[in-house]
């Protein structure tokens, strides 16, 4: 899907708003160059202002991607950005969002909280196109934005299992207190969605919706040169 347009897409100036190494190592499995610009916003807006989960993932990661489109606008003697690429990872339990824990005791609570049940998976993306028209009666710059979610259930955790784990230091830093594609893969009986979305980025969401900008004029590449 995205793939015949990789060569075009690293011709751009593409920022990844975002030090996540998980969401570095993904999109540069799928051959993409990018830069890094962390943003600065505190991911703090209050959930009540939202309707679901998934709406407060989406305007948390477009408020990132603004934040590192200043950023961007401000450096001098480098070429315009052409896309920023900011996400945001949640995970959504009992009608709660567990965002990263603060310390051992939060995460113990959230563990505790999924042991031998499911939750969802929620990341919004949004893909800001600097250099786009922005639709009239719009404020620019122009931001595409969705989110996935995959529902994920865990086995029943024992204590000691959740306070060996919280002894790898891996439950920080992470939504839910947890990475799927370490240690706690072990909890992991089933998932209902997109693996790599639960990882932290959906790359066939995030893939669908790049070749449809690519397709709307909005994303402009250069045509693919014929094959000799």
């Amino acid at each position: 899907m995205i793939l015949q347009h990789i060569t075009a897409l690293n011709a751009k100036r593409i920022v990844l708003a975002s030090g996540s190494p998980r969401r570095k190592e993904l999109l540069r499995n799928l051959g993409l160059k990018f830069e890094v610009v962390v943003s600065s916003f505190e991911e703090t807006l209050p959930h009540h202002w939202f309707e679901n989960a998934a709406d407060y993932a989406v305007e948390t990661a477009r408020q990132k991607a603004l934040d590192v489109a200043k950023v961007c606008a401000a450096q001098k003697g480098k070429p315009p950005v052409d896309l920023i690429i900011s996400a945001d990872t949640i995970v959504e339990h009992g009608g709660y969002i567990l965002e990263k824990p603060d310390n051992e005791a939060h995460a113990r609570k959230m563990l505790e909280s999924l042991s031998g049940s499911s939750h969802h998976v929620h990341t919004g993306v949004a893909l800001l196109l600097p250099q786009a028209p922005v639709p009239d009666g719009e404020e620019g710059p122009f931001c595409r934005t969705f989110s996935a979610t995959t529902n994920v259930l865990f086995h029943e955790l024992p204590t000691e299992m959740i306070d060996a784990y919280i002894q790898t230091g891996e439950p920080f830093g992470k939504a839910g207190s947890y990475g799927i594609q370490g240690a706690a893969s072990s909890f992991v009986t089933g998932i209902n969605g997109c693996y790599f979305n639960v990882v932290g980025f959906p790359l066939h969401a995030f893939s669908h919706h790049i070749t449809q900008l690519v397709k709307e004029g909005l994303l402009p590449l250069p045509a693919a040169k014929p094959i000799q």
